[in-house]
């Protein structure tokens, strides 16, 4: 299977991108950004970017996934300034877990630093672990911004009955950490080992309930009994597959919802950032976030 990435500026490009929402973003068409949208977008400093798939011998290829964003405007102690906000970012579910998102993200970095920008921003559900493995790990963002529901009710079917809460996560393009991420001989990633070696320790470790899903824990723990300068290096845990419980159990993943919101939201105002993403597989996967107490680590 071969893979090009294209930016897209047709109409009739981009009514395949409108497409491709229906069939990624289920049950609701109200949640699809339509062409002449795109078209808007694309014709005004923003950029929408395709992913195509062919199979060998085949002449044109598969839209299997697309990203698009727009230049926005962030308020910074030295006043206004530019930057990209990437809106959107879709893959076929056939063509999921075969690298399409980071290349259409690195695409994305691409086109943007060309524009003359350095400061790239999105949100994504924190609960999400796949997600956060991408944006954290894989693409090198950061993250100390925690946004309680952001888009109101959303009804499509990944999203409808929970909150909209999200990370709004920011990627410094033209960052050693970020170019570092993004080379050919990016670092290993770091597991768990490596930073309870650190002295990292899990805020809010997880227990089994009776049908085997991770139940929230350290509710009773109090963040103001932090002390950041000992404890620079923190773990919270989120369940691995936030989609398949919410699935089982609407009660347990708003749970999860309430829970996170207040560790994320103290945590942050306390000064920590978010600066990595652990995964750990095996017959029950568990999921952690890294948050570094200041900027220093970066």
């Amino acid at each position: 299977m071969k893979v090009s990435i294209r930016i897209l500026e047709h109409p009739d490009e981009l009514a395949e991108v409108e497409r491709l929402q229906a069939q990624v973003w289920t049950g609701s068409e109200v949640e699809i950004v339509p062409v002449h949208m795109l078209v808007a977008v694309v014709h005004n400093g923003g950029l929408v970017i395709g992913a195509f798939v062919a199979e060998e011998g085949e002449p044109a290829g598969k839209l299997a996934g697309f990203v698009f964003g727009f230049p926005g405007l962030v308020q910074t102690p030295d006043g206004l300034h530019l930057k990209h906000h990437s809106h959107m970012m879709g893959v076929h579910p056939q063509y999921r877990g075969q690298q399409i998102g980071f290349a259409l993200k690195r695409a994305q970095w691409q086109m943007v630093r060309h524009q003359g920008l350095n400061h790239i921003t999105w949100t994504y559900d924190p609960l999400l672990s796949r997600n956060a493995h991408l944006n954290i790990t894989r693409l090198g963002t950061v993250c100390n911004t925690y946004l309680e529901d952001e888009y109101g009710t959303l009804r499509d079917g990944l999203n409808l009955g929970l909150p909209s809460d999200r990370f709004q996560v920011d990627w410094w393009v033209n960052s050693a950490r970020v170019n570092r991420r993004l080379s050919r001989s990016a670092r290993p990633a770091l597991d768990l080992a490596h930073y309870y070696a650190g002295g990292a320790q899990v805020l809010n470790p997880t227990r089994q309930d009776a049908s085997g899903w991770p139940v929230p824990g350290g509710d009773d723990f109090a963040t103001a009994q932090i002390d950041p300068a000992e404890r620079p290096l923190l773990l919270v845990e989120i369940p691995s597959d936030f989609h398949a419980l919410k699935a089982a159990s609407t009660e347990l993943a708003a749970a999860w919802r309430k829970h996170t919101r207040r560790l994320f939201t103290e945590l942050f105002q306390m000064g920590y950032l978010v600066t990595d993403f652990v995964y750990l597989p095996g017959t029950h996967p568990r999921s952690f976030y890294v948050l570094t107490y200041g900027e220093s680590t970066l």
